[in-house]
């Protein structure tokens, strides 16, 4: 089993798992019951429920930090050497401007897009290379989660499992943030399709893990993070979990209240908060079952709130509390933000996407929760296999094939600029600076020996990008003799260049590894 699975068991009502249902049974089970109970003991005559006694919980936990794809700088997640934790929450996969029911990353890039633009499918795949976990988050504090604007049911099944299915997800996380979080339309339109999308899964043989991330305060759920755990129990989907946003607690949090006594006060009134939604929703938990139903992500450093610091001591003090109580996950927000801004940022009590605003190293919020880990000796199975292959195959023997590579294969005679992506051994580098004949994935004692890093590999099915080609008499044809000054379009082969600067005698397109190294620019748009 995954961690996700284990998750599906943690909350999913079955006797081998963590609770037992209040379950009603039929006339000749409880005939063929009462029959039994009256031989054995005389003067039981019937009943009209059973109940199965619920079981210990199996602790297993797990740390998956956020990561905010869209942001920028960007944050390489796929890259060991810049995060303890192998395991991410992408976000936010939103709803698109241009159409309520098409997601998106961050409204901002289309989920081709994001492709080809920040190699998020690479990205994603070369993190699993290397064993790590994806989960997907919808919603978020800054746009709409899709179910809040696509009012289609149909359409909002369409465009949940289009991401499930492109990224080969088996965990989701649901932030459901500000105005969202008390539409109760929304709240029935997503469980609807999430239990729907459940379903399918289970019918294909596959596990989908759904977590539910709220907003606490220092009692737990708000009145409407009460109601949306109700409305998707209700909807029959089962929960990994409900995962906590103990941060930026404002007016709730009392003058002189520490953070860490805020988080574990909302932790607490959270696992109070569950037991009885689930008694509720007719589900009974064993005892101690409902922490291994909660997760919490702090704001790490610097919160919204300006009052409110999340620091390291916090972390370390965290992840204590965590697993003494067998919490099942621990997040953060974000592993963007995991770093010290540095003496060129004004004033660290403002919130940056990009530092967290106190005094640490890079990476150590990281660090100190990646040591809230699964007690499970057994080893987490990553959630897709890796896109190339992994056993019976050495460098030497790859050969790489110009009609399946999405980039031109590394040619050690040919200069690269910065910036400039190749193929090599399946997998795709990028250039971080000028250099030529140094071998993409040739050992190197740390990456900075290295003028290439690694993005991912090569995926099923990709081919190379078509070289766009103009029609005839769009622009001159492309003359030796002619001087040609920034600005100046041509064609050559049938293929539209731009010039970059001054020009004779320059071949378009004849150095193809070095953009910097020739005056002519593709033209990729008319």
């Amino acid at each position: 089993m995954t961690p996700e699975e284990r998750a599906h068991a943690a909350a999913n009502l079955d006797p081998d798992s963590v609770t037992a249902a209040t379950r009603r049974l039929s006339w000749v089970r409880v005939l063929g019951l009462v029959v039994a109970i009256a031989a054995a003991a005389a003067g039981v005559v019937g009943f009209r429920t059973a109940t199965r006694p619920a079981l210990a919980a199996t602790v297993q936990s797990d740390f998956m930090p956020y990561v905010d794809v869209t942001a920028t700088p960007q944050y390489p997640f796929e890259d060991a050497s810049r995060s303890a934790s192998a395991n991410m929450v992408l976000g936010f996969v939103v709803s698109s401007r241009g159409d309520a029911c098409t997601p998106s990353w961050g409204g901002a890039y289309s989920l081709d897009e994001a492709a080809t633009s920040m190699d998020v499918d690479r990205r994603i795949a070369r993190l699993r290379q290397r064993g790590g976990q994806v989960a997907i988050s919808f919603g978020g504090e800054a746009n709409s989660e899709l179910a809040d604007t696509c009012t289609d049911p149909a359409r909002l099944l369409a465009a949940y499992r289009s991401v499930v299915r492109r990224y080969s997800v088996n965990t989701i996380d649901l932030d459901i943030e500000g105005a969202g979080a008390s539409r109760s339309d929304a709240v029935q339109r997503r469980a609807t399709a999430i239990r729907a999308l459940q379903l399918e899964e289970q019918h294909a043989k596959r596990t989908l893990a759904v977590w539910l991330t709220l907003p606490v305060d220092p009692s737990g759920l708000t009145r409407s993070g009460r109601a949306i755990v109700a409305r998707t129990l209700a909807a029959d989907v089962t929960l990994a979990g409900v995962n906590g946003l103990t941060m930026d607690y404002g007016g709730s949090l009392a003058a002189g209240r520490s953070t860490a006594s805020a988080y574990r006060s909302a932790v607490t009134g959270l696992a109070a908060q569950l037991t009885s939604l689930y008694a509720a929703a007719g589900r009974r938990l064993a005892h101690g079952a409902e922490w291994q139903l909660i997760g919490a992500t702090p704001m790490i450093g610097q919160n919204d709130v300006a009052a409110e610091r999340f620091e390291l001591a916090d972390a370390r003090s965290l992840v204590a509390f965590a697993q003494a109580h067998h919490l099942r996950r621990l997040s953060m927000w974000s592993v963007n933000r995991d770093q010290a801004c540095g003496p060129n940022y004004a004033n660290a009590s403002i919130v940056s996407d990009n530092c967290s605003g106190v005094d640490q190293r890079a990476g150590a919020f990281t660090a100190i929760l990646a040591s809230f880990r699964a007690t499970s000796a057994r080893t987490p199975k990553a959630d897709a296999r890796p896109a190339v292959p992994t056993s019976g195959t050495t460098a030497t023997s790859i050969v790489d094939d110009p009609a399946s590579s999405p980039y031109e294969i590394w040619n050690p005679e040919l200069p690269y600029a910065h910036g400039t992506k190749v193929v090599w051994h399946h997998n795709v580098y990028e250039a971080k600076w000028w250099t030529e004949g140094d071998t993409p994935d040739a050992p190197v004692a740390a990456s900075t020996d290295t003028p290439w890093t690694l993005i991912g590999p090569v995926l099923p099915g990709e081919h190379p990008a078509p070289t766009p080609t103009v029609s005839a008499g769009t622009y001159p044809q492309w003359s030796a003799a002619a001087t040609y000054r920034a600005g100046a379009r041509v064609v050559y082969d049938g293929v539209g260049y731009q010039a970059k600067w001054y020009s004779v005698g320059d071949v378009p397109g004849i150095v193809v590894g070095d953009a910097g190294k020739t005056p002519w620019q593709l033209i990729t748009h008319a």
